[in-house]
């Protein structure tokens, strides 16, 4: 395993963080379909005893479901790794139905909830999920604030922003680390964000970098009509016909090249994110033990400036043959 330092924080991350966004389950408009607490404990375990030394959750994972089971996971595990999750997102107990919100009285009230789902202290990184309200970004990034102030949170940091909102927060207090979509799939953050988390000293921890599973290799049409219906991936653009056969088409050619670098697509995948200076490291999924064992090994894949040429021809076909079929 590959460690890099997060930003300015001298937190020393593994290059591959644990994503537990699946293992919530299902439930609500963003679930996975049904999960096994067994099968996500063992996940935990696995992806620790592997060298990973840190997990992203959030409370909107299974309405507060992928925070305990965290909890539970690293409580038994005796090890404390670094603990990521969010703010911004809340419910109401008993309903499914979830909404956005910024006030600091929110924030401080979900961290609060946070901290007790996950059983610790302090919360190590931790992120507005969603800028929205735009309006209410500067309360809750205050809010933050002085939750580090109270030693309830290390460091604060920010997911989905865009480069002005980053400029607008990082006034009121540094910014730790941005937390975007990044895949050959969705490169949307290459031109301003990740430019600006470099020259600011700002760390980035990318999720989705197998675009939700897409870019695992394991994926045909039949797999994704045979997806449960609670599962998002069902209502997803990238899922759909016909920009599921572009996508596919790409995997297709990710396999042959992964094959002669010993590797697996969801291995170059996510090499591929690690290979951008900007980017600290990446957030990977599981709900399986042999799930993280195998995208951990992307962690010691270092590409060549040839193979990464290769890729970069194969992402511009891809988005032209997307773009000609309108999507």
């Amino acid at each position: 395993m590959r460690y890099r330092t997060l930003g300015n924080t001298g937190l020393e991350l593994s290059v591959v963080g644990l994503g537990a966004w699946a293992i919530g389950g299902a439930g609500y408009a963003f679930g996975w379909g049904p999960q096994d607490d067994k099968d996500s404990i063992a996940t935990i375990h696995a992806a620790l005893d592997s060298g990973v030394n840190w997990i992203d959750t959030a409370p909107v994972y299974g309405l507060g479901r992928s925070e305990e089971i965290v909890g539970r996971a690293i409580a038994e595990a005796g090890a404390r790794p670094v603990v990521s999750s969010k703010c911004g997102l809340v419910w109401k107990p008993g309903t499914s139905k979830v909404r956005n919100e910024l006030s600091a009285e929110s924030v401080r009230a979900e961290c609060e909830a946070s901290l007790k789902r996950l059983g610790i202290e302090t919360i190590d990184i931790y992120h507005i999920h969603w800028p929205i309200p735009d309006d209410g970004i500067e309360e809750a990034w205050e809010a933050i604030a002085g939750l580090i102030e109270a030693g309830k949170v290390r460091f604060g940091a920010v997911s989905n922003f865009s480069r002005s909102q980053l400029e607008r927060v990082e006034m009121l207090h540094p910014v730790s680390a941005l937390q975007p979509p990044y895949s050959m799939l969705e490169r949307s953050i290459e031109n301003e964000q990740l430019p600006y988390c470099l020259e600011r000293g700002i760390g980035v921890l990318s999720y989705s970098p197998m675009q939700n599973g897409l870019l695992s290799g394991k994926v045909t049409p039949q797999w994704v009509a045979s997806l449960p219906k609670s599962d998002w991936r069902k209502r997803n653009r990238q899922f759909t016909s016909p920009v599921l056969e572009a996508n596919l088409e790409l995997v297709g050619r990710l396999g042959a090249l992964a094959r002669e670098l010993g590797a697996t697509p969801a291995q170059l995948a996510v090499a591929w994110v690690l290979s951008n200076p900007a980017v600290t490291a990446a957030i990977v999924g599981a709900r399986r033990p042999d799930q993280i064992t195998e995208t951990v090994a992307a962690a010691g894949l270092e590409l060549s400036d040839e193979t990464l040429r290769q890729l970069a021809e194969m992402i511009a076909d891809r988005d032209a043959a997307a773009e000609s079929m309108g999507s």
